[in-house]
Order: structure tokens, then C-alpha cells, then sequence
């Protein structure tokens, strides 16, 4: 057992967790080899293909919890390309499920990632039990990571334009509005971000309008930037439908709460650095 795995504790995953543009956690499964004690990638690659075979079995879309990732090292004056893998908290405990049963630090592994995984989850009750704001910090964490994924599905979908078919989006849900439009009527300032700025409820729309984009680019095959975009908009516009049908308030009338998401953490934050 080398030094690494001798002196393991929680943080050694947190330590080499990376976050990316969109707010989304990620581990290197580079990174996650030497530290579950794997030596060569060879080996360690038929365990991460064990673990796409159980997460396709579990009926999860492989590509959302394992993407590909080519990047360039350099090793003493040569240059190569080599294959890594941004792995979710779920793709790394099917890997320590998937892993060496005979190391201590598999076991560990486990237990961590299905703690942890656990904990991003909430029951019905639980979320009854939260407050707006926690509500809200909730829902954004779920469409940070719904936008994520519907971003990778777009790339598929022959869009180029990302900020043309997220307006599609906004457009059919706020009755033509932009997410410029929005900011503006909101008061935000300059690429302050509209979805950290919004209530649980009108959270709640968006994720949906997010969801039911992605499920429909996927299943209809769709390939076009043009087409894309009109999906996203007629999606939107059905979900506004149903809200008015039901005589629920409308996403622009919703009320915007007067902290940001950004502000309340960062309070959060300092509340935590006085009690250090």
C-alpha cells in the first residue's frame, strides 16, 4: 500500500475534485487511478469499462457520467495525446464498486462516494423541510447540472450558436423574452447570472423547460441548429401553456429575490470563516 493510501482520509477525494465552467463537479479518472492505487491506465481502463456496463445497466446515459476527455502531456522532450475521463460522483463509485476488492482504499472509496452521493439527494419531506433560500440553492444546483448535460446533447444536435438556442428557450417560457431581456427587468447587473437570481418556483420552470428540451433533442434524433433552437422554443411556450391552463403565475411575474445565490453563499461563507 503506497504512502497515499496509508494517509487516507474524506479529503483525499475533495482534494483532487475539480469543478468546471458550468459549476459542475468533476474528478480526473487520471488522477482517481493513482490514488485508488492503480499504477498502469491499461488496468485501470477495464475497471472503468466494468463500471459504463453497470451505469448502462442501471439505465443512465453512459456519456453524461463518463466523457471522453484527449488531452496533450508532455513527458521529459515527447508530446502525446492521452485519454482521461471527467467522471461524475456516481461514474466514481461504480468505479470503487467495479475496483481491486483487495485494496483497503476500494472500500473506502465506496463508502465515501455512496455517502456523498446520498447526501445530494433529497426525499420529499426533506425539501418540504428547507427554507426558500436553501430551496433555491438546491434547484440551481439541478439545473447548473441540467444545462451541462443539455449543453453536451446541443454539441450532438448540430448547435453552434449556444446563445441563440438558450434564448429559443427563454423566449417561448417569458413570452419572447431574451435572458438580456430578463436580466434587465430583474435590475441585474452586467453578466450577472439570471438563474441565481431567481426563486425556487421559477427554478422549478426552467429545470423543466431544460429536461424536457434535452429528452426531446435525443429521442427525435434532432441534427440541426435551426431545428434545436425550435424545440427549445416550443417547449418552452407549452410549458408557459400549462402554467397559464392551471392559473399558476407566470415565470416574469414571479417575484426576484433580493439576494443572489452568489451573495447568500458568500455570506454563508463568511459566516464560516468567523466561526473558524
Amino acid at each position: 500500500m503506497n504512502e497515499l493510501q496509508e494517509n487516507y482520509t474524506e479529503k483525499t477525494f475533495e482534494e483532487i475534485k475539480h469543478i468546471n465552467e458550468f459549476g459542475e463537479e468533476y474528478w480526473s479518472a487520471r488522477e482517481l487511478m493513482r490514488v485508488l492505487g492503480y499504477t498502469k491506465w491499461e488496468n485501470f481502463s477495464k475497471v472503468i469499462d466494468k463500471a459504463k456496463t453497470s451505469c448502462q445497466l442501471s439505465g443512465y446515459e453512459v456519456l453524461d457520467h463518463f466523457p471522453d476527455i484527449r488531452k496533450i502531456v508532455k513527458a521529459g522532450i515527447t508530446i502525446k495525446e492521452v485519454e482521461d475521463y471527467h467522471l461524475t460522483r456516481y461514474s466514481c463509485y461504480l468505479i470503487a464498486q467495479n475496483g481491486d476488492a483487495k485494496k483497503k482504499v476500494i472500500a473506502l472509496a465506496q463508502t465515501y462516494f455512496a455517502i456523498q452521493t446520498r447526501k445530494q439527494e433529497l426525499t420529499e419531506q426533506e425539501y418540504s423541510n428547507l427554507t426558500e433560500d436553501e430551496k433555491r440553492l438546491y434547484q440551481r444546483n439541478l439545473t447548473r447540472k441540467g444545462n451541462y448535460s443539455l449543453n453536451q446533447t446541443t454539441k450532438k444536435a448540430g448547435v453552434k450558436n449556444f446563445d441563440r438556442f438558450h434564448n429559443a428557450g427563454y423566449k417561448g417560457l417569458y413570452n419572447g423574452e431574451t435572458a438580456s431581456d430578463i436580466a434587465k427587468r430583474k435590475g441585474l447587473r452586467y453578466r450577472e447570472d439570471i438563474l441565481d437570481n431567481m426563486g425556487s418556483d421559477e427554478l422549478i420552470a426552467n429545470l423543466f423547460r431544460i429536461s424536457q428540451t434535452e429528452q426531446k433533442l435525443k429521442k427525435d434524433s434532432i441534427k440541426e441548429e435551426f431545428e434545436s433552437c425550435a424545440v427549445h422554443f416550443n417547449i418552452g411556450k407549452n410549458i408557459r401553456e400549462v402554467i397559464a391552463k392551471n392559473g399558476g403565475t407566470m415565470p416574469e411575474d414571479l417575484p426576484t429575490p433580493e439576494k443572489s445565490l452568489k451573495e447568500l453563499e458568500k455570506e454563508k461563507k463568511n459566516k464560516l470563516l468567523k466561526v473558524d
